[in-house]
């Protein structure tokens, strides 16, 4: 894989749970970790696009624009903040085009030891653009462009051994190494030389194992894909003083760039695979059963996949200080007609294909699917992927004349088996405090099942009376603290407008 073709990466060079990514790039949001009733302009897109008619809370102002909201994740239950700092090390580097110097056959091995089991998700949210206009009697409209890129996977120890070790896995019995132009088979054991390593070949098995047996219990969950969000708000009826009622409507186009999703268990093992050719996946031959695959030309990423979402939302506002909201987002599907393939589940003797060349478990998919690795994969002419829908409650109260703002979320998942989805459901508390008109400072908490416990905490500067914003957060504080805390993140912002 070309490090120039990832190019979700820059958006890691400008920065510098599983994880739950349940306020996409809105930074003001991910400080406090609640977001239903914390967001009124383009942010609320895809949150609760209800917010549009509460106005901008700034008199004088109803447009608001912003540009360069950024937003990164990266988490796992079970490794600690040393892992997961070499796993962010190792995907910077391969974006910055650096080498791993020290990453070597130990280093494989201990890699898969290391992540044998363990669940990990990497998410990254960019806001291109955005923008809304907002009027007491019109209500609220709002657009914007945003990239997500998220990442899932738990491997059993075989596969993880597998991925990190290609050809020199404990699974394989055998190693073919090539000298000099000659060929021999020795065993696979554990004292060989690093000159004898550097010269295999292959790696086989006398007695090989089906995929699905060798992959049971493992799954992955991938989709990087760049939305176009609109949407509408607007007071149905009442007074703010006393009870209001809000309603919104919402959607996106989606144009995906790849989506993995690999799904093993006692019933069998089933992969759906688009990757976008940006990727430069050598598929080989199995290139040639695909009605859809193809090439792509210049930087941008090439889509191999269409569709749409749809959100329904409807929030109160109480005696001018409570506000409750609920909503369903994402709602509708993608269509993959390129690079669209599937797997047969066959026995594995026989790989190819070297380790890894250091700890980013996103490399995974050249593991997996390029010609010589672990899937047998063949050509499909589409398939359709259902989004990853949630589900939002919440609520907050305004106090001391609108300086402290504190309330609650609950975000739960529609389907935690389709790419993207959150794992399970999850629970927040948080709010800000402004203590003085130009300064907002942000708290909370939020956690539930794999998501483990998070304190997210942020900063936000409010300029010219709501004119200019710009602001850093963080989803666990925590993580600058505790040698075992289980994740590493940063959003932040720096180009917000209204007038």
């Amino acid at each position: 894989m070309k490090l120039k073709h990832l190019f979700f990466g820059a958006l890691f060079l400008i920065s510098a749970q599983p994880f739950a990514q349940t306020q996409n790039s809105a930074y003001t949001a991910i400080g406090k970790g609640v977001a239903t009733t914390f967001l009124s302009d383009y942010q609320c897109l895809g949150i609760n696009n209800s917010a549009l008619g509460w106005g901008t809370g700034f008199e004088g102002k109803q447009f608001t624009m912003g540009t360069s909201e950024f937003a990164f994740g990266l988490s796992s239950p079970t490794l600690d903040k040393e892992r997961l700092k070499n796993a962010y090390k190792a995907i910077y580097n391969q974006v910055a085009d650096k080498e791993n110097e020290d990453f070597d056959y130990a280093a494989q091995r201990d890699a898969a030891a290391d992540y044998a089991e363990a669940g990990m998700a990497i998410n990254v949210n960019y806001n291109w653009f955005g923008a809304s206009y907002q009027n007491e009697k019109f209500g609220g409209i709002a657009v914007s462009v945003r990239e997500n890129y998220s990442w899932f996977s738990q491997l059993n120890e075989q596969t993880t051994d597998i991925i990190f070790r290609g050809r020199l896995s404990s699974y394989f019995d055998s190693l073919t190494i090539a000298i000099d132009g000659d060929t021999t088979t020795i065993g696979n054991t554990e004292n060989l030389s690093q000159d004898t390593l550097a010269a295999v070949i292959s790696g086989r098995i006398n007695d090989p194992l089906l995929l699905s047996d060798i992959t049971n219990g493992s799954r992955i969950k991938f989709v990087w894909n760049r939305e176009y969000n609109f949407g509408y708000g607007r007071k149905i009826f009442g007074s703010d003083s006393t009870f209001a009622l809000y309603g919104g409507i919402g959607g996106r186009y989606i144009q995906s760039m790849a989506m993995f999703d690999l799904q093993s268990d006692e019933s069998g093992i089933s992969v759906r695979s688009a990757i976008s050719p940006f990727y430069d996946i050598n598929y080989g031959q199995t290139a040639g059963t695909s009605p859809t695959s193809g090439s792509s030309s210049g930087f941008l990423p090439s889509a191999v996949g269409q569709g749409y979402g749809v959100d329904l939302s409807a929030s109160v506002i109480l005696l001018g200080k409570i506000r409750l909201a609920a909503s369903v987002n994402n709602i509708g599907s993608i269509t993959y007609n390129r690079e669209v393939y599937s797997v047969r589940d066959t026995l594995v003797g026989e790989m190819s294909l070297p380790g890894l060349d250091d700890s980013n478990i996103t490399e995974a998919l050249t593991q997996l699917n390029e010609e010589g690795g672990l899937l047998r994969l063949e050509g499909e002419q589409e398939f359709v992927v259902t989004n990853p829908a949630n589900f939002r409650l919440g609520g907050s109260m305004q106090m001391f004349k609108k300086k402290l703002h504190i309330g609650f979320d609950v975000v739960a998942p529609f389907n935690k088996d389709h790419p993207g989805s959150l794992q399970n459901a999850i629970v927040s508390v948080g709010g800000d405090i402004r203590p003085v008109k130009w300064l907002q400072i942000s708290a909370g908490y939020f956690g539930g099942g794999v998501y483990q416990h998070n304190i997210p905490v942020g900063i936000n500067f409010i300029l010219g009376g709501g004119t200019y914003e710009v602001g850093i957060s963080s989803r666990d504080a925590l993580s600058f603290f505790l040698k075992d805390a289980n994740s590493i993140s940063t959003a932040f912002g720096f180009a917000r407008f209204r007038f």
